[in-house]
């Protein structure tokens, strides 16, 4: 089985990883700060579109290429080397896309391939596939 699909937009720049904490009643509390809510909004509206029929199962392939507006010099399909990092950008991606039963658990995501870019178009394109022979 296989999906793919581009979702044209600016892509979120904010990640999982901007989580806060807070101490209430002497136990640390984490939270979202509203941009990163905002930025998980975004990802569910898009990628809402786009689930598939029946969740994957066993081992998948995930392929993003994150296609980020052009800023000065660059040009279009030029790699994007600043932040933020790969890894970082695909979490909270990985994350509502579980929400949503692209798959049971993004644990399932056994193979992963992270290009970001800077691009006239931007946006996300994303590639599931599985890759056990069912």
């Amino acid at each position: 089985m296989i999906i793919e699909f581009f979702m044209p937009m600016t892509p979120p720049t904010c990640t999982h990883q901007e989580k806060q904490v807070k101490v209430a009643n002497g136990k640390p509390v984490f939270y979202e700060p509203q941009e990163v809510k905002v930025a998980r909004r975004k990802l569910q509206a898009h990628l809402g579109r786009h689930v598939p029929e029946q969740e994957f199962k066993g081992a998948v392939r995930l392929t993003t290429w994150w296609c980020f507006p052009m800023k000065g010099k660059h040009y279009d399909g030029e790699y994007r080397t600043s932040r933020p990092d790969t890894d970082n950008l695909v979490k909270m991606l990985k994350d509502v896309m579980t929400e949503l039963h692209f798959w049971k658990d993004d644990a399932q995501v056994a193979s992963e391939v992270i290009e970001k870019y800077w691009a006239y178009v931007p946006g996300i394109y994303v590639k599931v596939e599985s890759l056990d022979d069912e």
